[in-house]
């Protein structure tokens, strides 16, 4: 299962590439982001928080248990740090639901959000 879900990480990293690449093309034409940007920042942050999920999965029971000196304070390492950052990325200042928002206006083509 782990290994599934580490061919599954790299897949997602070359997706985000070709859509950067897609991206970057599309700014070099029209001279503004497409709704590729979107796409791109959506897939990110969902990516970024499997990612974490997996990483604390591949540590075990051990990832929850935070080292330290009760004295000297606590202090999270990097993949700790990481999965507790990458689930804020979806939800802070609606991040995901803006940028599903753009998506289904720019690119499918649907009605606006009522506001």
């Amino acid at each position: 299962m782990i290994r599934q879900r580490l061919a599954q990480a790299y897949i997602g990293v070359q997706i985000m590439k070709y859509n950067g690449l897609r991206m970057l093309t599309g700014l070099a034409r029209k001279g503004v982001l497409g709704p590729e940007a979107s796409i791109g920042k959506l897939f990110w942050s969902n990516w970024h928080r499997n990612l974490g999920e997996l990483a604390m999965d591949v540590l075990g029971p051990a990832a929850a248990i935070i080292e330290g000196d009760p004295a000297k304070g606590y202090e999270l390492n990097e993949l700790q740090r990481s999965f507790m950052f990458s689930r804020s990325e979806t939800i802070y200042a609606g991040a995901s639901e803006i940028q599903r928002n753009i998506i289904g206006e720019r690119v499918l083509g649907l009605p606006r959000e009522p506001r």
